[in-house]
């Protein structure tokens, strides 16, 4: 049976940090990054009015600078050979994050099968995202429902790795969920939770819980079967 695994990038696949915080700290820029993840978690600011004030403060943001930034980031240990396995396996990788699509689209060169992200303009910036293209949690779920369609999947045949509030309607509406280093707004509502620095062990327990979700039932002496 076909999988499609679908990772968080922010706090999952990225440790500890989000793609936002990485740039900032590039640029120099961390105390503004701060007021404004202030103003959206107190509600005053929505996803896209943060995505069009961050264009503001990184006006000097490049594709190089992005890629460095992409090399140097504390990424979990084993994401490629995590999306190597999926993809050897004849399943699918897709990564959903409100995070820029300049930075997550990259992870496709570790082997990602997809990515959906905000989308914002070309960089350098010289105007600000199509607040359209800026997405929001219940996106999420949108994605992954656009993409198991489109592969012809159920809900559950997906698998979701996540680690935050953002996260969580994605979790509510899937079967198979696993906490990432997780807070525990989202712990709550995981199917299985991992602490650590590996991807390797986060998608192995995933894999065994789905193998023996699917796996059918042993055979008993009422059925005329025999154990063992």
């Amino acid at each position: 049976m076909s999988l499609l695994h679908v990772f968080d990038m922010d706090g999952t696949l990225l440790r500890g940090t989000t793609a936002s915080l990485e740039i900032a700290r590039k640029l120099g820029c961390l105390a503004d990054l701060a007021h404004l993840e202030a103003s959206f978690g107190a509600g005053t600011l929505t996803t896209r009015a943060f995505a069009s004030a961050i264009c503001e403060i990184w006006g000097a943001l490049t594709p190089g600078v992005v890629e460095e930034v992409f090399s140097a980031a504390p990424w979990m240990l084993g994401v490629a050979e995590v999306m190597q396995d999926i993809r050897r396996r004849g399943e699918r990788s897709l990564v959903v994050t409100m995070s820029p699509d300049f930075f997550a689209a990259r992870l496709c060169s570790l082997g990602v099968d997809e990515v959906v992200a905000s989308r914002f303009p070309s960089l350098p910036f010289r105007c600000a995202p199509d607040p359209a293209g800026i997405l929001s949690p219940a996106d999420k779920v949108t994605a992954v429902d656009r993409v198991r369609a489109r592969h012809g999947l159920s809900r559950e045949q997906c698998i979701a790795y996540g680690d935050s509030r953002s996260d969580a309607a994605l979790f509510e509406a899937l079967t198979c969920t696993v906490a990432v280093n997780a807070d525990e707004h989202l712990r709550s509502r995981a199917l299985l939770h991992y602490e650590g620095l590996d991807l390797r062990e986060a998608y192995r327990m995933a894999r065994e819980r789905a193998a023996g979700a699917h796996r059918p039932p042993a055979a008993t002496a009422a059925d005329g079967g025999r154990a063992g």
